[in-house]
């Protein structure tokens, strides 16, 4: 575990700002329930949702990250650009947004007026870009369940990547046992999932 100085508007907002960006919205399909933040970066606290297959405006990304500025459903925020996708060449072909053409989007520069300490794990959330793969969630768990995580909550760990469904957790992240019950937990990015022990797959994201 390091510590990292992590830059904020406040605990719970952030600020960005578009750099040259006359007319350059465009929209993006999000490829999995997809974490909206208020900044750029895992630690920023959610704001929103977009849900899997809708489609969001993209504003822009940062330079040198794969965090990019959305708006949905009148919430302003960041989204992780491995689960968005867009048509950059025209047409029906869409693209993940992390790997459009150089200059497909402007850049977006994020202000920051006051500072958080935040444990991070190095490591990163080992997803798939079109999302699912080859886990799909699992029903809602029972009450019991649910109640048992929130109540019992552990340290989160800080990881690169969102918390999607279908993504692995790396090996030196702990996941912790639910009794009577075959998933296992764990608080990723300040976020409770449930986690397939065999394959440490998200399987299920408590919101």
């Amino acid at each position: 575990m390091t510590k990292l100085l992590l830059k904020s508007a406040t605990a719970a907002a952030a600020l960005f700002a578009v750099v040259g960006i006359a007319n350059a919205e465009m929209l993006a399909r999000a490829t999995a329930d997809l974490n909206i933040r208020s900044g750029p970066g895992p630690h920023y606290p959610v704001v929103g949702v977009i849900g899997v297959n809708e489609d969001t405006a993209i504003n822009g990304c940062r330079e040198g990250s794969k965090w990019c500025a959305v708006s949905h459903d009148g919430i302003n925020g960041w989204a992780y650009s491995d689960y968005l996708t867009a048509p950059f060449g025209g047409g029906d072909d869409y693209v993940v947004v992390t790997e459009r053409p150089a200059d497909a989007l402007p850049p977006v520069s994020y202000e920051a007026t006051s500072s958080i300490e935040t444990e991070v794990v190095r490591g990163e959330l080992i997803g798939r870009k079109t999302a699912l793969g080859t886990i799909e969630p699992i029903s809602a768990p029972p009450v019991e369940v649910r109640t048992y995580v929130e109540t019992n909550t552990v340290e989160p760990v800080y990881l690169d990547g969102e918390v999607v469904v279908g993504a692995a957790l790396p090996e030196t992240v702990e996941v912790r046992e639910i009794p009577d019950y075959d998933y296992r937990y764990v608080y990723v990015n300040e976020q409770p999932v449930l986690v397939e022990p065999e394959t440490r797959r998200i399987v299920y994201v408590l919101r």
